[in-house]
């Protein structure tokens, strides 16, 4: 099985995790890593968000240690449209969060306007916070937890760079 999946990761959190496992479970990995100016284009709120090459390395590590338990491949691309190698690529799944389900159905729109076979979409569902609210890299961003969803209030949020 080829599987798909897409975000900014920035930073990786246990909620990215579980996806990045549920993915590696169905078969070999493609994650399509926003490019900087659709992480711009994607945010719901305004955030800093670290420029590619530094998510790509984390990504990387992360994919890595994963791959090397399920014995499974993967490959980091490049997105630059919200939709990107899932409508260009023979994959077989394409595994969403719950606030990217409407996606892929927009990715399997743009599959079969291609003529190719529409993927099967998986949806993990969020990880719950200590708080019981979404872990996210939102979150984490403003301080408020950590990338387990232990709440840190003592915590500051993720200075802007000068």
């Amino acid at each position: 099985m080829k599987v798909a999946l897409g975000g900014t990761f920035d930073p990786i959190h246990d909620g990215h995790r579980r996806l990045f496992d549920h993915a590696f479970e169905r078969g070999d990995v493609t994650v399509g890593l926003t490019s900087d100016d659709l992480a711009r284009e994607t945010r719901h709120e305004e955030r800093y968000v670290r420029p590619f090459e530094e998510r790509r390395a984390d990504l990387d590590a992360e994919l890595a240690a994963l791959a090397e338990e399920h014995d499974r491949e993967y490959e980091i691309r490049r997105l630059d449209e919200p939709t990107g190698i899932a409508a260009e690529e023979d994959f077989d799944v394409l595994v969403v969060s719950p606030e990217t389900e409407n996606g892929g159905v927009e990715v399997n729109r743009r599959r079969e306007e291609a003529g190719l076979d529409p993927l099967d979409i998986e949806v993990v569902d969020h990880l719950a916070a200590e708080d019981g609210d979404i872990v996210s890299s939102t979150r984490i961003v403003r301080g408020e937890i950590d990338a387990h969803g232990n709440l840190t209030p003592e915590r500051e949020g993720r200075p802007r760079p000068e």
